[in-house]
């Protein structure tokens, strides 16, 4: 898999955020097939010219959810997401 076809799009939230502040960790959605390593490569590489080194990857599944239309029920795909530590000295930040 590509680094583009591995990172699907960052996880900007009220929780993200704090994350990204206190602690230098960032959150993405990932592909559901991608490990740790894979992760970690992908970041790296979409993010070199900023000069991000990733220190450890945390990953979890998120569940499916239940979602109801008037009368029609249905069902939102599960996802994968991770949470990025970097090292120290690099920084990324989203607006």
């Amino acid at each position: 898999m590509e680094a583009y076809e591995i990172i699907k799009e960052p996880i900007i939230s009220e929780k993200a955020t704090e994350m990204n502040t206190k602690f230098n960790q960032v959150v993405f959605k990932v592909d559901k097939r991608a490990n740790k390593y894979q992760i970690k490569k992908a970041v790296e590489k979409i993010y070199e010219k900023n000069g991000v080194r990733v220190d450890k990857v945390r990953t979890m599944n998120v569940p499916g959810k239940l979602k109801r239309v008037r009368s029609r029920a249905g069902r939102l795909s599960g996802w994968k997401k991770a949470i990025v530590s970097l090292k120290k000295g690099s920084k990324l930040e989203f607006q």
